[in-house]
């Protein structure tokens, strides 16, 4: 039978060992991978093209002018091979924003001996990697409610000594209910076992604006499966509850379908605000959640340059 524990307070903040594994996964990254993520636009020297049309100085495609538009914006010579006249757009190239979230609240704490790691540290690791992959594309990464912005190299290492410092958020299931700017991302790892209607508030608090989402699920093997028999003590980690149950076969069944029942009610949450969800168990290589993340990101950000 699978044998479980729950970490301590003290093991929810992330040390040097989630910082090192972290910074190791993303070195492991396949850079095609990033590339994908682009969405086909450039980077260079710092400056990444976001193939969809602003200010920048790249040439991104011709377009047919529209009545109304400045004539100096009309290009003379494209037009002249046609009976219409032709814009030169040009690429946006202002930086991206990533907005990430990690889950520290007791439930992550939770670990079996069925799995690699503890929910919280693959959780950390993650969010890490995956900040340090986005920084090196030329993005700027915050925290919900924790970190500003920014685009330092040393992301993994600044976000792990955020998290440190950070004991107040030890007891939040789910990040600030604060609106993020259009065309910003925001990437939410937790094992989002909140009742949904909590969680729906604040996914819809997020993407009021525009913002685009990912909700990383986190569950333990043992989570999913309830591989347990006979008579068991059931605790709630988060309110210090505790339920006997004598035949925890027959309970299992339930619990599973409530779970199938509150996924079901995430996928659905998450298509109708144009989120993604991604369920990782930690038995599973951190590699398969985060190059799934780079992909989900990329086809977001091309569904959205596609749309306007």
């Amino acid at each position: 039978m699978a044998r479980v524990r729950v970490l301590p307070e003290s093991a929810r903040s992330p040390g040097r060992q989630e910082t090192e594994s972290a910074l190791s996964l993303a070195h492991r990254m396949p850079r095609l991978v990033l590339e994908a993520r682009r969405v086909a636009a450039n980077l260079a020297h710092g400056i990444h093209g976001r193939r969809r049309s602003g200010t920048g100085e790249t040439f991104w495609q011709f377009r047919p002018f529209v009545a109304g538009e400045a004539a100096q914006r009309i290009d003379w010579r494209r037009s002249g091979r046609d009976d219409r006249l032709y814009v030169r757009e040009r690429e946006w190239e202002t930086a991206q924003t990533v907005w990430f979230w990690i889950d520290r609240s007791a439930s992550m704490g939770y670990a079996s001996d069925l799995a690699q790691a503890p929910k919280i540290e693959r959780a950390v690791v993650l969010g890490m990697a995956l900040a340090n992959c986005f920084v090196e594309g030329g993005e700027r990464v915050g925290m919900l409610g924790l970190m500003s912005p920014r685009a330092t190299r040393r992301i993994a290492e600044t976000m792990a000594q955020t998290l440190v410092a950070d004991r107040a958020s030890l007891e939040e299931d789910l990040p600030p209910q604060a609106a993020v700017a259009p065309q910003h991302e925001a990437i939410l790892i937790s094992d989002f076992l909140s009742p949904m209607r909590d969680i729906t508030s604040m996914v819809e608090a997020i993407s009021s604006r525009g913002a685009r989402g990912h909700l990383v699920m986190i569950v333990d093997p043992v989570e999913e499966t309830f591989p347990f028999q006979g008579q068991a003590v059931l605790h709630d980690l988060e309110d210090g509850l505790s339920l006997r149950i004598g035949d925890a076969t027959s309970w299992g069944k339930a619990y599973r379908l409530r779970i199938e029942q509150h996924r079901a009610e995430l996928q659905e949450l998450a298509r109708r605000r144009g989120w993604t969800l991604t369920i990782h168990r930690t038995d599973r290589p951190a590699s398969e959640a985060a190059l799934r993340l780079m992909t989900l990101v990329a086809t977001s950000r091309g569904a959205g340059a596609g749309g306007r």
